[in-house]
């Protein structure tokens, strides 16, 4: 399978490492002729999107630079699948679930269906792509939600947490990385379509983490704990950040499984804390 990556960054980097059979795109696009002349080029079976904005430090950037963020997380992606569709190209997009806030309609976490309500500018943006390419044929949309994994970077979901003075008191749906890198490849491998729902099975509460943390990394690791509305109210968020429970059912549905939540956790907190002890950090 002949795999091309848009989105020279962590996660698109990560999956590079992991399956060597896939090329990043060398072009960094901006136009569906950008786009037509790395297709033309490159000549690949699939296509994985990890292409966007974030924003610098944080998500909080996207509100001041919506022009930036409309491009990246809504354009390009449509963009990039209008351009696969042509070439009878599948196309994989990764998503994101921060653009669902609170607590599902009904028990078990909001389904791959379900409509979100995104607060966040970001978040408006992963909707709105979702909304374009979920019901396309010869697309999948990927969301994934809190990343975590094995190497410390600013990036991962545990550096960030650890190095907080303040950790705000809730649950969320992680998605730990190896397990993201091997959805994707299954999902592109069985041309999937449809929106899927990327998370370890059982959603993970912040106070487990830090227990695991100070267990298997750091025991002398300090953290005040403050509610949601605090992360505002105490000027630490420009917006109150998403936090919710996804359902992962379509995977399954699929062949396609992730591993318990504590498990893949721990495994990657016990790979983390070796990579500390060769680096020398703390």
């Amino acid at each position: 399978m002949s795999i091309l990556v848009f989105g020279n960054g962590w996660i698109g980097n990560k999956f590079i490492e992991r399956y060597p059979e896939a090329r990043m795109s060398t072009v960094f696009a901006k136009s569906p002729a950008d786009i037509e002349q790395v297709l033309e080029a490159e000549d690949p079976d699939v296509v994985l999107n990890c292409a966007g904005i974030i924003g610098r430090p944080n998500v909080d950037w996207c509100e001041t630079h919506q022009i930036e963020t409309a491009v990246g997380n809504t354009m390009l992606p449509i963009m990039l699948a209008e351009a696969c569709a042509a070439r009878g190209i599948h196309f994989t997009h990764l998503g994101s679930g921060c653009i669902f806030y609170g607590d599902s309609p009904k028990p078990g976490g909001w389904l791959e269906s379900d409509y979100p309500n995104p607060v966040a500018y970001y978040s408006k943006t992963k909707a709105a792509a979702d909304f374009v390419l979920g019901s396309l044929p010869n697309v999948a949309v990927v969301r994934l939600r809190v990343p975590m994994d094995s190497v410390p970077s600013p990036k991962n979901t545990i550096t960030k947490l650890m190095s907080y003075p303040k950790v705000i008191d809730v649950s969320n749906s992680v998605t730990v990385i190896d397990d993201l890198l091997d959805v994707f490849y299954k999902v592109m491998e069985k041309r999937a379509t449809g929106i899927f729902h990327a998370v370890n099975p059982e959603p993970l509460k912040y106070r487990d983490l830090v227990k695991w943390y100070e267990e298997i990394v750091d025991p002398n690791h300090k953290n005040e704990w403050i509610s949601e509305d605090e992360l505002v109210t105490q000027g630490i968020a420009a917006k109150k950040r998403s936090t919710n429970i996804l359902a992962n059912t379509r995977l399954p549905e699929i062949g396609i499984h992730m591993r318990p939540t504590e498990e893949a956790v721990k495994d990657v907190l016990r790979a983390y804390a070796e990579k500390l002890k060769v680096t020398g950090a703390k």
